[in-house]
């Protein structure tokens, strides 16, 4: 795989997004409109599913760049796209009527499961824990990513300033052979869906994802980190997410020690605090992507160097900046 192949899949997946969002979206306006409730940031009825365009084209950039790339499309690929599409019907349904908790939680397991089961045999991350230990501590970490994103997806351009770098770091690793050829094609072709559904996103959005495409997103990124973790740089696979991971996992255990029922829709997540604090929805998106780029470059040095000592201060002066970040949503923006 070269760098022109790699932007040819990227550009191709861009384009489709877009032209089949504008394809779409009258449909969506007329029959997928995401009112606002406790969740929202928006004030106004604005459609929902444009997930559906970001991962058809992310999944037939992938297909259709098999025939001028080295990769091959194998069975594991094939169930890892089963398994997205199922997750984003899932989503589909959630978005139209939603699903109750318990029933919504099976069918996502069903999807991480098919993922993991896809896995190569032997593929295991911690040699001192049973395979079956690992892989259903795997199960509940697959399902809890899926759901984060899902979360997290409450503010315009606030998935894209996340998968964006995220996909670029995944992608850049994989040029230079520290990411299998499979996942680094993915990362290349969702970032570039991402960067194709970003004009409509832009706030004031005039489309959201939906869970027809958090979801699946959290699925798909999920498992391009799982590579990169399984490559023997978990660091770098723990760095890239971990403003989602704190942000979401701190707002769950907070929650859950209100007494709240974690399942029912709320505005406590940080980013969310940040807005009502003063903060702009460009701002909080700035600050998040750019907090998000300088992840990506502790998580590329923690790959380069393959140093345990460097991996440990990585992942130090990433908490150390997500917290800052967390510190400063979650009070009153000074007046200036």
């Amino acid at each position: 795989m070269t760098p022109l192949s790699f932007l040819v899949t990227s550009l191709a997946a861009a384009i489709l997004c877009a032209l089949l969002i504008v394809l779409l979206r009258p449909l969506l306006a007329k029959y997928a409109l995401a009112r606002p409730n406790a969740r929202s940031s928006h004030k106004i009825p604005t459609p929902q599913g444009g997930g559906v365009a970001v991962i058809a084209a992310a999944i037939a950039a992938v297909m259709s760049s098999s025939q001028f790339t080295g990769f091959r499309i194998d069975a594991g690929l094939l169930m890892m796209f089963a398994a997205t599409v199922f997750i984003a019907g899932v989503g589909a349904i959630d978005d139209l009527r939603p699903i109750p908790v318990v029933p919504r939680l099976l069918l996502q397991a069903i999807a991480v499961g098919v993922v993991l089961a896809s896995l190569p045999k032997g593929f295991q991350l911690f040699g001192f824990l049973p395979f079956w230990g690992e892989r259903a501590l795997l199960l509940i970490a697959g399902l809890w990513f899926v759901n984060l994103v899902n979360f997290m997806d409450g503010l315009d351009w606030m998935t894209v300033a996340e998968i964006v770098p995220i996909a670029a770091c995944l992608s850049l690793l994989g040029l230079s052979g520290y990411l299998q050829g499979n996942a680094t094609m993915i990362a290349v072709a969702l970032g570039g869906a991402m960067i194709g559904f970003a004009p409509f996103n832009r706030p004031v959005a005039k489309l959201f994802l939906g869970d027809v495409g958090s979801l699946p997103i959290g699925l798909l990124a999920g498992w391009c980190l799982l590579q990169l973790a399984g490559g023997g740089h978990l660091a770098a696979a723990l760095l890239l997410p971990l403003y989602y991971l704190a942000d979401a996992t701190i707002t769950l255990f907070r929650r859950l020690g209100n007494g709240e029922e974690v399942w029912i829709a709320h505005r406590s997540h940080f980013y969310q605090r940040a807005t009502d604090n003063g903060f702009t929805v460009m701002r909080v998106v700035t600050e998040v992507f750019a907090l998000n780029i300088a992840l990506a470059i502790l998580a590329a040095i923690t790959v380069y160097t393959q140093s345990a000592t460097t991996d440990a201060t990585a992942l130090a002066l990433g908490c150390i900046m997500v917290t800052l970040v967390l510190i400063r949503f979650s009070r009153p923006r000074a007046k200036s």
